[in-house]
């Protein structure tokens, strides 16, 4: 059962003292962004958003739309870190100065029959989305700020419902959070990255090992949230994200132990 294998594997991962070494939670901050951004098209790597954050070293060739993208996401980021940790609860004018953030400066203004709207401050759109050309239809522009409000008041509650070292409640809380705001859909821009933010950011104030879903994994993913939607089931949703994080994080220990046992080789010598 994926809920056993990922705690074993959490355990393993905690035992191993990865989370120790230096610089362990910058850079995979600066991984789970790349790859969130990676998702929506960014090419930039986690090489060269290290760069980008710490040096101000821009990438040739990369698109300046693209790495704005990433820093906008990591100012996003480093907010929702400061939220988490002091516990703070979820509000429409919290997810908005989040969105806006997120779409800084890549976010555009537009112009509807029910009024004027900048993605860029993170207002909750004007207009009807629909997933792609020819996909689903979002639920109605003037049903967003309600279901929002909504959402907020269920997530609040349910934090509070969590037990303490309740681990796979938690992850699971934090992926029903995610599918219910992309499905939600609040704003004309960057819905998949505020979902997957406010997904880590549940999981930063559980004091859990943030997901990372790699762009690699897009298609597992996406899928998983069209099925999720089509059978009304978000156990489904939670199965495959646990079932990815799980994958990952043995990934990491798998390369964890080869550069262990490298420097013991080394050294021994």
């Amino acid at each position: 059962m994926i809920s056993t294998e990922i705690l074993q594997t959490i355990d393993k991962y905690k035992s191993l003292g990865i989370a120790e070494q230096i610089d362990y939670q910058k850079f995979y901050l600066y991984s789970i962004i790349t790859h969130s951004t990676a998702i929506e098209g960014s090419t930039v790597t986690e090489l060269e958003n290290q760069l980008l954050f710490d040096d101000g070293i821009t990438a040739n060739g990369r698109p300046l739309q693209e790495q704005m993208m990433n820093v906008d996401l990591k100012n996003a980021y480093q907010e929702a870190q400061r939220l988490a940790v002091a516990h703070a609860d979820y509000s429409t004018k919290m997810l908005c100065r989040l969105s806006a953030l997120v779409m800084r400066n890549t976010g555009g203004t537009y112009n509807t029959i029910l009024g004027t709207f900048s993605a860029a401050e993170g207002d909750l759109r004007l207009l009807n989305v629909t997933a792609g050309f020819g996909g689903r239809s979002y639920m109605s522009c003037q049903k967003v700020p309600k279901a929002v409000e909504e959402f907020c008041q269920w997530l609040n509650g349910e934090r509070k419902k969590i037990s303490s070292g309740d681990v796979i409640a938690a992850y699971c809380l934090s992926f029903s959070a995610h599918y219910r705001l992309v499905n939600i859909h609040p704003w004309a821009d960057g819905n998949g990255r505020m979902s997957r933010l406010v997904m880590n950011m549940l999981q930063w104030e559980f004091g859990l090992i943030p997901v990372k879903v790699h762009k690699t994994q897009k298609s597992e993913y996406i899928q998983a949230l069209n099925d999720t939607r089509d059978n009304e089931n978000e156990e489904i949703f939670s199965q495959v994200m646990l079932d990815l994080h799980n994958r990952n994080l043995k990934a990491e220990i798998s390369e964890f132990e080869k550069s262990m046992q490298f420097e013991i080789n080394f050294f021994s010598k």
